[in-house]
C-alpha cells in the first residue's frame, strides 16, 4: 500500500452485526502501521451509502471496503464513477458470508490478516464488468444460481446464520422446487444471436460466487475477460442436484448440460424477467447488456 490517506469504509451491520467491531479492530490495526491520523473511518448508514462515501473520496491514495459482498460492490461503483486517473486503489477487508471476490483475491476472511495482507499488497490492475449501468467486480447471474443467491441472503436475514452452508441449503431447495426453464436469445462479443434455454446463466469476472462455489475455473481478475458458465436442459432433479455438488469444487465443467463461454460483451434477452443478481445484490431486467471494462481499478492483491 502506499502511504496517503486511507479511507475505510465499513458497513457496522455486516455479519449480523460483527462489522462494528471487525471495523474498531481494522482501523485500529491500520492505525498503528501508517499512522493515526493517516486512517479515516467512515461507516454505512444504510444501502448505497457505501458508494457515495467512496464517490465523494477525494484526497484519498486507498479506499478500503469491509463488509460482506455487498458493501464492496457499492465502494467499487463509486470509485468507478471516478474518472479513471482519480480512482484510488481499492482494497478490501472481507467480513460476510459469501466472501467470494475476497477468496478470488486471496484475502483472508481474519481481520488481522487481512489488514496484514493490505501491507505488503501491490495495487494491480484488475477487470471491472459492466452490466445495465451497474459494475460488478466478482459475479453476474441469471435464473437458478441467482434465486439461489437471492434465497441464501433472505435466509440469513431470517435464521441470522452464515457461511456456505446456508448457500448449500438455499441451493437444494432451490433445485428441488425450482428447476425452471428460461428461454434467452444471446449474442457473444457482437456475433450472430444464438436462441437456447437455461437453468442457470452465470457471468464471472473471477471464478467464485455463493461462497466458494468455483463455478467458473478458468476465471481470471486481469485477462480482459468474462466467463460464463451455461446450464442446458434436459436435466432432471437427480442430476441437477449432483451437478450442484459438483461445482463446489469447479467439477462440473466437462458434463455436456455445461456450456462453458469466455468473451468481452454479450447481448441476452430472456423471454421474461429472470431471477437476477449482481455481486449479490437483486438487479430486475429482461435485458441486460453485459461487457468488461479491462484494468479498470486498482485493486490491493497479496
Amino acid at each position: 500500500m502506499d502511504e496517503g490517506k486511507i479511507l475505510l469504509i465499513a458497513n457496522p451491520a455486516a455479519q449480523n452485526g460483527a462489522g462494528s467491531a471487525a471495523a474498531e479492530r481494522a482501523a485500529s490495526i491500520l492505525r498503528a502501521y501508517f499512522g493515526e491520523d493517516a486512517v479515516v473511518l467512515a461507516r454505512t448508514a444504510g444501502p448505497r451509502h457505501a458508494s457515495e462515501i467512496a464517490e465523494r473520496s477525494k484526497g484519498c491514495s486507498t479506499v478500503i471496503a469491509l463488509g460482506g459482498d455487498g458493501v464492496i460492490h457499492e465502494a467499487a461503483n463509486g470509485i468507478m464513477r471516478r474518472a479513471i486517473e482519480d480512482r484510488p486503489a481499492f482494497g478490501i477487508i472481507p467480513v460476510g458470508s459469501g466472501n467470494d471476490y475476497a477468496r478470488a483475491l486471496g484475502i483472508s476472511a481474519n481481520v488481522d490478516e487481512a489488514c496484514a495482507q493490505l501491507f505488503k499488497a501491490e495495487a494491480l490492475p484488475t477487470d471491472v464488468g459492466w452490466a445495465n449501468g451497474r459494475w460488478f467486480v466478482e459475479t453476474l447471474s441469471f435464473g437458478l444460481d441467482a434465486a439461489i443467491a437471492l434465497d441464501t441472503v433472505d435466509r440469513r436475514v431470517r435464521t441470522g446464520r452464515t457461511g456456505t452452508v446456508l448457500y448449500m441449503e438455499a441451493g437444494i431447495d432451490q433445485v428441488l422446487h425450482h428447476l425452471d426453464e428460461r428461454r434467452y436469445e444471446a449474442s457473444f462479443d457482437e456475433g450472430e444471436s444464438e436462441r437456447g434455454c437455461s437453468y442457470a446463466f452465470a457471468v464471472q469476472v473471477g471464478p467464485f460466487y455463493g461462497g466458494s462455489f468455483e463455478i467458473c475455473p478458468e476465471a481470471h481478475l486481469d485477462d480482459g475477460l468474462l466467463d460464463a458458465c451455461i446450464a442446458h436442459p434436459p436435466l432432471g432433479t437427480v442430476r441437477a442436484v449432483y451437478l450442484f455438488l459438483r461445482a463446489k469444487g469447479g467439477k462440473h465443467t466437462g458434463f455436456e448440460q455445461i456450456d462453458m463461454r469466455r468473451f468481452r460483451t454479450l447481448h441476452v434477452e430472456f423471454d421474461e424477467v429472470p431471477p437476477a443478481q449482481i455481486d449479490g445484490e437483486r438487479i430486475e431486467a429482461r435485458t441486460f447488456d453485459v461487457s468488461v471494462e479491462p484494468k479498470a481499478l486498482n485493486v490491493l492483491r497479496p
